[in-house]
């Protein structure tokens, strides 16, 4: 180990604490974690010299590579300006035109009101309170119920979490009251006139261990909720940005929400920035006496390198022809998954969404494997030899490059996956 890692690591383990991480493990004598010093296009680099497939885009948020020319261009340009500036009683050029851009990214008329923040937890809890005080404040105090699904997962901040379907992320003695469904069937047990709003990650549940929906949910939940008065919230935090082989995952289904959700892949992946959209007029309950303003911010709204760095991004998504040329990647991983599991009988079940996919590993006879024995972390410490970095879900390995990578990148990824499930598990 060189003696700047072993520094590096030294000072991490005497005085930093990740997040969703066995501090114990980490801090071990033994333990060796990787040490990202810098990233090129798809590949990140440490400091032992070593590269690596950015396989799971940096938790779900770089769409273009790392050190991509143009967003390092636009960042650097707004650098000589301003860092950032307040947005309450103020605005900037920056965030006005991606305000617009994001909005006629939809038909008009639809989503025409954006409000920024700082990450996907935060674009939740937005459109949570804006639901429950639109409702009141268009005379159904009654409506303060959200529906949510089980195993779903909205972030961590605690109106989020309150809604989140996953047992160890919940916030049960706080936040919102929520009524957790398994299916759009069971819609017809629930009493409509006390809910605000129905909350779901479109097309794709991604803490779930990458379960997609029955197709045609989505449109059913529109109608179920344009009849009751309900509001629709879309978290697109994980799914926006060409992640499902559309610019929006609601887009397959053509499915406008009251609320969308953007974060993550909004800056290209290289800045905090979150965007919660809505209706026109969903926002003209809020006009008027000073009472029905939206009392919420943060110091960090609309920050202007983060504006910058997403219109940047969207630039890029028209300049590179991006959705287009990720269709063939999507067949390709459609493809080599299909080839690897074919191969390995411990691969239980491969599912995709566009250039989402989760790989469930189990017993050759379908049984899972103990908890204890954490085999996805295991599949996942022998990728990174091979030259993958990727995080599991329990035994689900996700495999989301960004939207970027050649074919042959591509094709490096998924055997360096095989090899790994090979030399771990056989």
């Amino acid at each position: 180990m060189r003696d700047d890692t072993a520094r590096w690591l030294h000072f991490d383990k005497t005085h930093c604490w990740h997040p969703f991480t066995r501090q114990a493990e980490w801090c071990a004598p033994e333990s060796e974690p990787v040490v990202i010093t810098h990233g090129e296009g798809v590949w990140l680099h440490d400091s032992e010299g070593r590269r690596y497939i950015d396989g799971n885009s940096s938790i779900w948020t770089n769409i273009h590579g790392h050190n991509h020319p143009e967003l390092n261009a636009a960042i650097s340009a707004q650098l000589g300006k301003i860092s950032h500036s307040s947005f309450l009683g103020f605005t900037h050029p920056l965030a006005a035109e991606l305000a617009e851009k994001l909005a006629a990214l939809f038909p008009a008329g639809s989503l025409e009101r954006v409000f920024f923040s700082d990450d996907g937890s935060t674009a939740i809890e937005c459109a949570l309170k804006m639901s429950l005080q639109a409702q009141r404040q268009s005379g159904a105090p009654e409506r303060t119920h959200f529906i949510a699904f089980h195993d779903a997962y909205h972030g961590d901040t605690l109106g989020a979490s309150s809604l989140g379907g996953v047992a160890r992320f919940q916030t049960r003695a706080h936040g919102f009251p929520a009524i957790h469904l398994s299916a759009t069937e069971d819609l017809a047990s629930v009493d409509a006139g006390n809910v605000a709003a129905v909350i779901i990650e479109p097309l794709i549940q991604g803490v779930n261990e990458m379960r997609p929906w029955p197709p045609g949910m989505l449109r059913t939940l529109r109608e179920w909720c344009s009849a009751n008065g309900v509001h629709l919230i879309l978290d697109e935090v994980m799914t926006g940005f060409g992640r499902t082989g559309r610019m929006f995952a609601c887009q397959h289904e053509d499915v406008i929400p009251d609320f969308l959700c953007l974060a993550k892949g909004l800056t290209g992946g290289y800045l905090p920035l979150a965007a919660t959209l809505t209706t026109e007029q969903i926002y003209s309950t809020f006009l008027g006496e000073a009472e029905k303003a939206f009392y919420y911010g943060h110091s960090y709204t609309a920050n202007p390198l983060g504006c910058a760095a997403a219109l940047a991004s969207l630039e890029l998504f028209a300049r590179e022809n991006t959705l287009e040329n990720l269709q063939p990647k999507i067949r390709q991983l459609i493809e080599r998954l299909t080839e690897m599991k074919s191969r390995h009988p411990v691969i239980h079940d491969i599912r995709q969404c566009g250039f989402v996919a989760g790989i469930e590993l189990r017993q050759p006879d379908g049984g899972r494997f103990p908890r204890e024995a954490r085999t996805g972390e295991a599949v996942c410490r022998e990728a990174a030899k091979h030259g993958l970095l990727t995080r599991p879900i329990l035994d689900t390995i996700v495999l989301m490059p960004p939207l970027g990578i050649t074919p042959e990148e591509l094709d490096f990824a998924i055997s360096a996956l095989g090899a790994a499930i090979s030399s771990t598990i056989g």
